[in-house]
């Protein structure tokens, strides 16, 4: 009897071990849905494995089964005239103990069969399993890389631009009908800004007209007043009238002329730094598809391993255009590739996307092709730095001459005429003002020209 125990206990651990391996095949199974190409071929391998061992551990049951005899009823021996009843009815008492014993361990084998399929039924979690070993690396490591969706807000059109079309969009769509903003349009495409042709042209309408308005009010302003250093600041004009109406007129034609002329060329500046920040990114990022092209993946899937890698976020927005003319308008790989090097800000990455489309075009080796591209780049991109550290230097010694010395020098020259009474009088209050407003403007300069050159 007691060997008829130790047998269903070991069935009871089979069964245990055959539920703990279908558990984990339906976790990574699972898994294996979402998982990328490398991940998949490790997944595989490993749920053939837990296969193996399922049906080596399925083969054990039948010989457990074999040595398990659950139609074995104990009786007690038929006694004789000679032997004791105490010993007859404490045989008895065993033999009914063994039975409710046997009795228990068929209701636990029926439970175990009964959760067994329950659990079948109603699937496995992959927090019930218990992982060890490389098992548990593994899908430490699938958890980590579990993918987020990123889900991004439309953006909508501001009020300001919404007036600016209801007002000028009639006359916008004339002018682009008559291309007469063509260089312009191309900047705003090339620049990646957030505008339609027709909503940005609008945009400049409106801003010059309410830059007319701002314009006629302040000549009108200075025509009547002065603004001065000393209290009270805002005096009358007085003067010539001719001077002053003439003052009046280059505000009021100013303000407006240089509102249309710096809207009109901001796509050309904006494009301009995109093409400088994507040129910096250029040479690295072509090492990094050099070696993904050497798996001989798909040229499509190089360029969304790209954008996912997030290193490189201006080339990611031109690689993203290209994949949206693949997936989104239904172009070839060439024919994208060709697409993208019209719009593209950078010379560079133009000439690398029509590279790539002839490579592909004539059956070319990738590898090589980028290989040779990005030492092209590392040499360009060399030669580049040295140009702007140079630049740098000099800009440095402009900086230190316009803003340290030629202030502190013409200050004191102002000084000096003031105490010998040469030149024109002023006060040290109206030296400093003049001194500080210089100092701010030069600043004012330095910071716009170094903005223009990112």
């Amino acid at each position: 009897m007691s060997r008829n125990k130790e047998d269903f206990q070991k069935l009871r651990e089979i069964i245990a071990k055959e539920k703990k391996i279908c558990k984990e095949m339906i976790a990574l199974a699972d898994y294996l849905k979402r998982a990328e190409v490398e991940e998949q071929r490790i997944i595989e391998s490993q749920i053939s494995l837990l296969q193996r061992t399922l049906k080596k551990t399925n083969d054990e049951i039948p010989e457990v089964l074999s040595k398990i005899n659950l139609l074995v009823m104990p009786t007690a021996k038929s006694s004789g005239p000679n032997e004791d009843p105490e010993k007859v009815k404490q045989d008895f008492t065993e033999s009914a103990k063994r039975m409710k014993e046997q009795a228990a361990l068929e209701k636990n084998l029926t439970k175990i069969e009964e959760q067994s399929s329950k659990s079948e039924k109603k699937g496995y979690e992959l927090k019930e399993l218990k992982p060890v070993g490389l098992e548990k690396l593994t899908i430490k490591r699938m958890k980590k890389k579990e993918k987020k969706v990123e889900v991004k807000k439309e953006k909508k059109a501001s009020m300001y631009v919404k007036t600016a079309n209801k007002l000028f969009s009639k006359l916008s769509d004339k002018i682009i009908s008559e291309k007469t903003f063509m260089t312009m349009e191309r900047d705003l495409v090339k620049a990646n800004l957030q505008f339609t042709s027709r909503s940005y042209i609008s945009v400049i309408f409106l801003s010059t007209l309410i830059a007319l308005f701002v314009g006629a009010f302040l000549g009108v302003f200075f025509f009547f007043f002065n603004i001065g250093s000393e209290l009270p600041i805002i005096t009358k004009a007085t003067g010539d009238i001719a001077g002053r109406f003439l003052r009046a007129i280059i505000i009021f034609i100013l303000a407006p002329t240089l509102t249309f002329i710096f809207l009109y060329t901001y796509p050309g500046m904006e494009k301009k730094a995109t093409e400088s920040r994507i040129d910096d990114e250029l040479p690295f990022a072509t090492i990094h598809m050099s070696a993904i092209s050497g798996s001989m993946i798909d040229p499509t899937k190089i360029f969304s391993i790209m954008i996912v890698t997030h290193e490189y976020p201006n080339l990611e927005k031109e690689f993203k255009k290209l994949i949206n003319e693949i997936n989104l308008y239904g172009y070839d790989l060439v024919s994208a590739l060709r697409n993208s090097s019209y719009n593209s800000p950078s010379k560079k990455l133009s000439e690398l996307f029509n590279g790539l489309a002839t490579t592909i075009n004539s059956g070319g080796n990738l590898p090589d092709f980028f290989d040779k591209r990005s030492q092209t780049l590392l040499f360009e991109n060399r030669l580049e730095q040295e140009k702007k550290t140079k630049a740098a230097e000099t800009f440095m010694d402009m900086y230190i001459s316009l803003v340290v010395a030629a202030p502190m020098i013409l200050m004191i020259l102002l000084m000096m005429m003031k105490i010998s009474g040469l030149g024109i009088q002023m006060s040290t209050k109206m030296i400093t003002i003049i001194m500080v407003g210089a100092v701010t403007l030069i600043n004012i300069v330095f910071l716009g020209v170094l903005q223009l050159r990112k």
